[in-house]
């Protein structure tokens, strides 16, 4: 029994060395495969994430240096953009054109200003708006020329002298609107005793013609370069043309000649048309053309700077404007011409000197009609129109005219 017992003491201890020698080549085991097993794992990390960065192409690279450098686009224009000399007179025409129209635009809400000026104006005298007044810009029709006949309350013999040779009348004065975009209008103020009996009779004249346009102005022969202003600065903001003339009513004129005169001229922004001249400037008190402040033009025996007779003159659309936005602070000379020159003496203002506009009347302008050029207007230097117009307008009309059809077959 004894013997018993010490063998089966003996394999229990046995049994106890082997469990223990398995345990630890188990646990050393498990460590080698653990190791082996991260060091595979971190392989196929590394390479399957290496997989997934790529190398930058050519230009990122291009692009990284120069971020680096600056990011110098001069740089980045020289060395990869090789410029074709067409391609760059290219894109300099379309800044060219992009520039004209920002002009146009500002140009178009410069009028749409004068035009909201006038009206606020008028509230606030209380003077009455007629529903085109009222129509913004966008919706007016586009005319060629607005052509304003300056004229008085004693002048109804001249202005139906007028009407009987170069301003057509009743549908034809309205179909040369509506065809030709040529606007007609007899220009006149009202009387120091508004409604009064001279300002009944215009609008009595009126009423049978329609063809005046009523200023916000009181007539008097020392108010012409007010009246002047105010007549740009209204017809500006009543018609949208492309130029706006004055004339007097005792000159005659051609109004085809006229408009193809003007179209040679319409891609210019800034314009101002007429007979150039310089007089004297008149010290002496108590003469005609009495200058109140010739001191402002140097010693006595200068001249004036040179400007438009006043017997006919156009400007552009722009000059018309810059009137109607600024007549609050533009000075009036005693003379109506030189206050109007002295407006745009300061601007980039292109004078030309048409010598057709300011003709002799026969023989002079039917010499030069019948050598093929027309004249525009025809007048007497010594009557600063055409002397006894009212007698003598309807030979000069025929003398000179260019022919009543002429206006109609005319494109402008």
């Amino acid at each position: 029994m004894k013997n018993r017992g010490d063998q089966q003491s003996s394999r229990h201890l046995v049994s106890k060395k082997w469990t223990l020698l398995l345990c630890i080549s188990s646990f050393c085991a498990g460590l080698l495969f653990t190791n082996s097993y991260q060091e595979t794992g971190y392989r196929m990390w590394t390479v399957s994430d290496s997989k997934l960065i790529t190398r930058p192409t050519a230009l990122e690279s291009e692009g990284l240096k120069l971020v680096s450098e600056g990011c110098d686009l001069r740089k980045l224009n020289m060395k990869n953009v090789k410029r074709d000399p067409k391609q760059i007179f290219g894109e300099v025409s379309k800044t060219h054109e992009a520039i004209q129209t920002l002009d146009k635009t500002i140009s178009s809400l410069q009028m749409e200003l004068a035009a909201a000026r006038s009206i606020q104006e008028s509230i606030v005298n209380g003077s009455p708006i007629s529903e085109e007044d009222t129509r913004s810009s966008s919706e007016k029709r586009k005319y060629l020329m607005v052509v304003g006949v300056n004229t008085a309350f004693s002048s109804r013999k001249r202005r139906d002298s007028v009407r009987a040779t170069w301003m057509p009348q009743g549908e034809k004065r309205k179909k040369l609107e509506d065809e030709k975009g040529i606007i007609m209008r007899f220009v006149i103020g009202h009387s120091a005793t508004v409604g009064g009996i001279l300002d009944r009779a215009i609008e009595a004249e009126d009423r049978k013609h329609g063809d005046f346009l009523r200023l916000d102005h009181v007539e008097g022969y020392l108010e012409l370069s007010a009246k002047t202003k105010t007549y740009f600065a209204t017809a500006v903001t009543m018609w949208d043309a492309e130029f706006y003339i004055k004339v007097d009513d005792d000159v005659h004129v051609n109004i085809a000649t006229l408009g193809h005169t003007l179209v040679r001229h319409r891609k210019k922004k800034r314009v101002y048309i007429g007979c150039m001249k310089s007089g004297p400037v008149l010290a002496q008190k108590g003469v005609r053309y009495h200058e109140p402040e010739h001191w402002k033009f140097g010693e006595s025996g200068n001249k004036y700077f040179r400007h438009a007779t006043g017997q006919l003159y156009a400007i552009s659309k722009d000059l018309a404007t810059y009137i109607s936005l600024n007549q609050h602070v533009l000075h009036k000379y005693a003379n109506e011409d030189v206050s109007l020159g002295s407006w745009f003496i300061g601007l980039d203002v292109e004078h030309i000197d048409d010598r057709r506009l300011c003709c002799g009347t026969p023989p002079d302008c039917e010499w030069k009609a019948q050598a093929g050029n027309i004249c525009v207007a025809s007048f007497d230097w010594t009557c600063s129109g055409i002397c006894r117009s009212v007698d003598r307008i309807k030979e000069v009309h025929r003398r000179c005219g260019e022919g009543e059809n002429v206006v109609w077959s005319a494109t402008f």
